[in-house]
């Protein structure tokens, strides 16, 4: 039986939205149980017999700063879930709360694992192979040396494992072009690690790639900056909303753009589902000695759904074990990291 830890107070919705994606999970789950986090009056109505209500008194805000979520609000859902996985009660957590403060307290509480200095968020983008690149990071770290780019290359190598099944994925190094000359001081030295990684089999590295690489779908995995990371998923996502909604009004024009939708409504549903960021909620925060999913803020039902399916995919395929199996590896070229960095 997987057991989930769910921050149902998180989020632009709360409840609104936990609720409902809990239900419905759990109804397709038979093997997985929820542990239900928040105020109790607003999780009194939810009955199943595969979900437990655990007690918070507070809540932390989408504004609040980290010195209020990590030292002031000690009881809020988003912490009760997280030691819910510290304690072994559950063996994932998700929340679609704030994410620095997720990030802050998970940390804190879980600890990092051995031989990673810095938790990553890895996220998936959809591509144009109609399946997703996993990106990381996606915004927990604005500056990264070329040791924490190695780390993240082999903590997200080991999710890709789990998700898709695919021992052996490719890793790309998001630069300015295919040259390895190219690139800043730490994108080239970057670079040279995973080289060295991949000659000696620990890593399957394709070299440098661009940013329309994440769109095609030329690797599995794209290492960068949680700045850059961070810009990329939320390009993605405007650029899917525009062109669905370009659709709809071209299409709702006259008679004859309304007729020509209903002939070409199996390929605009086909690539609308395609495009739907929905699909791909849930980013790991990969590195911690525990298994944390954050999902967007402003999920729906579906979305956050997704969320706790990749948290119940990564708990039941021992995430964690291949995570550190993979770093003990390469333990020699990440050395040099400052553990304090």
């Amino acid at each position: 039986m997987i057991t989930i830890a769910v921050d149902c107070m998180g989020g632009d919705y709360g409840p609104g939205v936990t609720l409902p994606a809990c239900r419905k999970f759990l109804d397709s789950h038979a093997d997985a149980q929820l542990l239900l986090v928040g105020l109790p009056q607003s999780l009194s109505e939810f009955v199943h017999p595969r979900a437990k209500t655990v007690a918070a008194s507070e809540v932390v805000g989408m504004s609040d700063s980290l010195e209020v979520a990590l030292r002031r609000k000690k009881n809020s859902s988003m912490r009760v879930a997280i030691e819910q996985v510290k304690s072994g009660a559950a063996q994932a957590a998700v929340s679609a709360g704030n994410t620095a403060a997720l990030m802050a307290i998970s940390r804190y509480l879980l600890k990092t694992l051995d031989g990673i200095d810095r938790p990553a968020i890895a996220g998936q983008i959809p591509n144009a192979k109609g399946e997703a690149t996993t990106v990381l990071d996606m915004g927990a770290n604005v500056d990264c040396s070329a040791e924490h780019l190695l780390q993240f290359a082999m903590m997200g190598s080991a999710l890709v494992s789990v998700l898709s099944g695919n021992d052996n994925p490719t890793v790309g190094l998001l630069n300015i072009g295919e040259e390895a000359i190219k690139g800043n001081d730490v994108i080239k030295k970057a670079g040279e690690l995973l080289r060295a990684a991949a000659n000696s089999g620990d890593l399957n590295f394709y070299g440098n790639i661009e940013g329309n690489d994440i769109f095609k779908g030329t690797v599995d995995i794209v290492v960068c900056d949680g700045f850059v990371g961070n810009v990329a998923l939320k390009a993605s996502e405007g650029l899917a909303t525009m062109i669905v909604n370009f659709l709809k009004v071209e299409f709702s024009r006259n008679i004859v753009t309304k007729t020509a939708a209903l002939a070409a409504y199996p390929v605009i549903a086909a690539l609308k589902k395609r495009m739907d960021h929905r699909r791909y909620n849930g980013g790991a925060l990969l590195g911690l000695r525990g298994l944390v999913f954050k999902s967007h803020g402003s999920a729906d039902p579906v979305a956050f759904e997704y969320a706790l399916l990749r948290a119940y995919d990564a708990a039941k395929h021992n995430l964690l074990d291949r995570v550190q199996s993979r770093i003990a590896h390469v333990a020699s070229l990440i050395a040099g990291t400052v553990s304090s960095s």
